[in-house]
């Protein structure tokens, strides 16, 4: 078994922003402190259970009509400066709106 070691150097925000544009087929995530993390494919179990989470998401949100959602291929910048990719997410259209 070969392993591969990856020394990525901790970014800002600007180079991580260069890092996921020229690796488009990577899902790249960073922490707090510039750390970059290249997210593995999930098994099929947690694909069909993410699955299921963005189906019952996306008829709340067609029937509510009260926010957007998101899949796992969205970054969203943290208070803390970390780009974290969440399986599925919402935001509200109130805060959708202040972005």
């Amino acid at each position: 078994m070969t392993i591969i070691e990856l020394n990525i150097p901790h970014l800002n925000r600007e180079g991580f922003e260069k890092l996921c544009q020229a690796n488009r087929d990577l899902k790249l995530e960073r922490n707090a402190s510039g750390e970059v993390i290249i997210m593995p494919p999930t098994t099929p179990w947690t694909g069909h259970q993410n699955f299921g989470l963005i189906v019952q998401l996306g008829l709340w949100i067609e029937t509510t009509g009260l926010g957007k959602g998101f899949d796992s291929s969205t970054g969203f910048t943290l208070p803390n400066g970390a780009v974290r990719s969440p399986d599925v997410s919402w935001v509200s259209n109130e805060r959708w709106e202040g972005l």
